[in-house]
């Protein structure tokens, strides 16, 4: 893993990953309200619903959307909780044996909006992924 200062949509990465919850609304879409999710959202508007329709059929895991480019990493079952620490674990894992050789960037996960703190989250992500993914810290 690599870290690095910019802006999530303008770093030059193959793939831009953004931090979700596991929520639905009574609308269809997926929870994407703050943050780096509703970045996404406003960038490509249909990917809430995607991501529900992923939500309903694999659970809170990480979702690979090829055509835009972009891959959610859970870090919060519940918008309104804190980010989880073994769901970011979870995430890692998943994310890391994704058959890609290309490169990925992401925000700090769940250090934002979900309270965590980047030294207690840091040692997880190095742990589990590769040079391929870059931080921004």
């Amino acid at each position: 893993m690599k870290t690095a200062k910019g802006n999530l949509w303008s770093y030059d990465a193959d793939w831009k990953v953004v931090t979700t919850n596991g929520i639905i609304k009574k609308n269809g879409e997926a929870v994407m309200g703050r943050g780096v999710a509703r970045q996404a959202k406003d960038r490509f508007p249909k990917l809430p619903y995607r991501l529900a329709r992923h939500l309903k059929t694999r659970g809170n895991h990480v979702a690979v959307f090829e055509d835009i480019k972009v891959i959610t990493f859970p870090t919060k079952h519940h918008w309104k909780n804190p980010s989880s620490l073994k769901l970011i674990e979870q995430s890692c894992i998943e994310i890391a044996s994704l058959p890609y050789s290309e490169t990925f960037v992401m925000p700090k996960p769940g250090c934002g909006l979900g309270g965590l703190d980047w030294e207690i989250v840091r040692p997880i992500l190095e742990e589990r992924l590769d040079d391929r993914f870059t931080v921004l810290v």
